[in-house]
């Protein structure tokens, strides 16, 4: 069989082929496989995904011989750029770390065509796959390239996730953000306190749609993740290189903890041993207590979090906070006198600035929404070292990045995947603005304001998924496919601006990738609209009109 290349996505920053001239041939029996110091890991996964996927042996062979690939550390190369040779019969792919060759392998992946994305091999391949001499050389744009997964609105089984952490691979991202824990739901297991899983993992029923819809599902939904499944998740993704940043929400969407444990919450002003597990979708005015006991509470939850996932940041909300409570609660309001601070405002700076203090001295930094910059002080609104997910616009992360902080991009008016892909009546459940697949290509996630070191403080970007009306992985699917392709594309690849970007040779290129996401078992929704199964009828959903706006 000849693969000889169409459509690499996200595109290389240089590719030159040579269709005429025979580069190298992958033979399942003889083809060998040289790993390197240093990419030992990389040759271990590539032998299971395309070694399953293509009936390939690929036995220990010496770097550089005929008929064989070999990996290689190569410290001339960035960090995680990678140089792909094809030619005189063999395969090499160098880079600057193991993550380097890693996103090597993804590109050979992709040139061996869709079958290489399979679990087992469809056919007899005796002659193998013969691909055209060629040079790739590749590293991404950005350090951050990240998915946000709700998991707590509805919960994603653990194959699912280990499903997700393989796709984004296959799109050369390298952040998972993995949202655990909301007013509907607590998913991660805790074993200082079992009722976070027991109580504040389950709810009784749940809003079909929009929160204006009239419908519920009256089946009771949870379920959690042992802290086994947890490390599973993380070794998972790290043999990916992949690093997965938790989210334990503070000090809102904490209906579920509060239901779980109900002395965390405002007691003297709600009972809150009445409350349960929220089961429709709003921003919620249950929030936590400021105690000292809430907060011995949450350092107790983040010691065990801390142990599980051993990367740098740790994500813990901050946003959708209602005062309300704080203002109506006594021993809130005593607490801001203690404290000297002016008002709730400043109440729910002080969560935040307690909680970057106590990560900073365990080695690790804080990162939560753009909310975290309010209430603190003007001239240092947040602890040193942490960081922005600007989601409300760009605003937020241009006032991180001017104060000296991190940023990661995700305006939710560009890369919010649980927004609508189209106009019209057949979309399900149809949220937020149309962002079609050619919008989010033309994301751009350095605004005009930040320039120089301002603009070198964003990370990155990263696509969030908010599952309230996505029940099981087929809705997720289609809410995130092919649009996560182009956004893998825009954090990786060296683009022209927005207006000058070539969509049609991109949409072009998805006519390969369409292969490769139907051979990786992927519900996408299709460029001409989605399945007669893909459709909610019924559904009340809350679509807004016109372009959304770019604040």
């Amino acid at each position: 069989m000849t693969h000889d290349a169409a459509g690499l996505i996200p595109a290389p920053r240089h590719d030159q082929s040579r269709p005429g001239r025979a580069g190298a041939r992958i033979h399942p029996r003889h083809t060998a496989l040289a790993a390197g110091p240093g990419t030992e890991g990389v040759a271990r996964l590539l032998r299971t995904t395309l070694g399953q996927a293509l009936g390939l042996s690929l036995p220990d062979g010496e770097p550089g011989g005929d008929d064989t690939i070999s990996l290689r550390i190569d410290a001339a190369l960035e960090p995680e750029g990678y140089r792909l040779t094809v030619a005189d019969g063999r395969v090499e792919i160098a880079g600057g770390t193991a993550a380097g060759v890693h996103w090597g392998t993804q590109t050979l992946r992709q040139l061996l065509g869709p079958d290489a994305f399979r679990r087992a091999p469809l056919r007899a391949a005796e002659t193998g796959w013969e691909l055209a001499e060629r040079t790739v050389e590749d590293a991404p744009r950005f350090a951050w390239r990240g998915l946000m997964l709700d998991v707590a609105r509805h919960f994603m089984p653990k194959d699912g996730v280990l499903a997700y952490l393989d796709l984004l691979a296959a799109h050369k991202l390298n952040v998972f953000h993995f949202h655990l824990t909301d007013d509907q739901g607590w998913r991660i297991e805790i074993r200082r306190y079992p009722k976070l899983t027991e109580v504040g993992g389950w709810r009784e029923r749940t809003k079909l749609g929009h929160r204006a819809s009239p419908l519920w599902d009256e089946r009771p939904h949870g379920g959690h993740y042992t802290q086994d499944d947890i490390r599973e998740i993380v070794a998972y993704a790290a043999e990916r290189h992949i690093t997965v940043v938790p989210e334990i929400d503070i000090p809102g969407h904490s209906q579920a903890a509060i239901a779980s444990y109900p002395e965390l919450g405002n007691t003297d002003v709600v009972d809150t041993a009445a409350l349960g597990v929220l089961d429709t979708w709003r921003i919620n005015p249950n929030v936590l207590s400021p105690a000292e006991s809430t907060l011995r509470f949450y350092e107790h939850v983040l010691e065990e979090v801390l142990d599980l996932f051993p990367g740098t940041f740790v994500h813990i909300g901050g946003d959708e906070v209602p005062k309300d409570q704080w203002k109506e609660s006594p021993a809130a309001q005593e607490r801001i006198r203690e404290l000297g601070l002016a008002d709730e405002d400043e109440l729910q700076s002080w969560f935040i600035r307690h909680f970057g203090n106590w990560l900073a001295e365990r080695g690790r930094r804080l990162i939560g929404w753009d909310e975290i910059l309010e209430g603190g002080a003007p001239d240092a609104p947040l602890p040193e070292g942490a960081a922005v997910s600007s989601w409300r616009g760009y605003a937020g992360g241009v006032a991180a990045a001017r104060a000296g902080h991190d940023v990661v991009m995700c305006p939710e008016q560009q890369v919010y995947l649980d927004h609508r892909q189209a106009g019209g009546d057949d979309e399900p459940v149809p949220l937020g603005w149309v962002r079609t697949l050619a919008d989010v290509y033309r994301f751009e996630p350095v605004p005009p304001q930040l320039t120089g070191a301002d603009a070198d403080r964003v990370l990155g970007a990263q696509a969030n998924v908010w599952t309230e009306v996505m029940e099981d992985r087929r809705r997720v699917d289609y809410q995130v496919f092919p649009r996560l392709a182009a956004f893998a594309e825009v954090v990786w690849s060296a683009l022209p601006p927005s207006d000058k970007r070539d969509f049609e040779a991109f949409e072009g290129r998805m006519e390969a990738h369409y292969a490769r996401l139907d051979a990786l078992g992927v519900s996408y929704r299709p460029p001409a609209g989605p399945h007669p199964w893909q459709r909610r009828p019924g559904l009340l959903g809350r679509p807004r009109e016109g372009a959304p706006p770019i604040v």
